[in-house]
């Protein structure tokens, strides 16, 4: 992903007070923002093929699709890094990446709160540690959003699918930056994941790795019926819709 940033200006005359103050609280006032030419979007859950295939023929979306890694999480991670990096140097408008860098930290976190299968924590802290690693060596960077595959509404009130990492910890760090698509037929999959996408909005940018990961360390899953009527809503706020598609 582009290593270019730029940060966030504070304009306008200072007085000596002023900017005294201004240097006091630089670290809050100031964050890093990536420029890409490209919306970088990262689509979690499983995808038919035929989703996919519908919504890489959109003549504003590159859609990056990772190396074949196998089962191997570490080339996993590698090969998602890579496809991230990729799809910052794309110029359509929305690069969407059906792989995440953190998806075995998230799988990892979700099965430390199976509580019929209970596993403890050495296996998210692993994962944890090794994305941490990538992160901080500049391997690769949070994508401006994550576009969650969900079940349909109608379905997910009958069906417990757990703990959710991208729902849960991720979202509550920055709650615009996660959006959900719920739906079952591929059609109708992929018409909502196009739709989603020219309807993000705007927010805060993410926090650091590090401090997403202390989040999901003391994020309790029951916080997360708190959120369900939104989430199960989508974006409240649309931008400007793709169309033409």
């Amino acid at each position: 992903m582009s290593a270019a940033y730029e940060k966030r200006r504070i304009g306008g005359p200072r007085t000596a007070s002023a900017s005294s103050e201004i240097q006091g609280r630089a670290a809050t006032s100031i964050e890093p923002m990536r420029r890409n030419a490209s919306t970088v979007v990262v689509l979690v859950g499983p995808a038919p093929g035929e989703v996919l295939a519908a919504v890489g023929r959109s003549m504003n979306v590159a859609l990056i699709r990772p190396e074949d890694a196998g089962d191997d999480d570490t080339a996993g991670l590698a090969a998602a890094a890579q496809a991230l990096q990729r799809a910052g140097r794309t110029t359509s408008p929305y690069a969407l990446v059906p792989a995440d860098p953190l998806a075995w930290v998230a799988a990892n976190w979700r099965a430390m709160w199976d509580i019929s299968r209970p596993q403890g924590p050495a296996g998210f802290e692993q994962e944890a540690a090794t994305a941490l690693t990538a992160w901080r060596a500049g391997l690769f960077e949070l994508p401006d959003y994550y576009l969650v595959l969900a079940a349909d509404p109608g379905e997910s009130q009958a069906v417990d699918h757990g703990p959710d990492f991208y729902l849960g910890p991720l979202r509550s760090a920055r709650p615009r930056r996660v959006a959900v698509v719920a739906a079952i037929e591929p059609a109708q999959q992929a018409a909502e994941v196009l739709h989603a996408l020219g309807s993000l909005r705007h927010g805060p940018w993410w926090p650091g790795l590090d401090e997403v990961i202390e989040r999901a360390r003391t994020f309790y899953p029951d916080s997360l019926a708190e959120g369900n009527t939104a989430v199960a809503g989508g974006p409240a706020t649309a931008a400007t819709p793709l169309t033409g598609i």
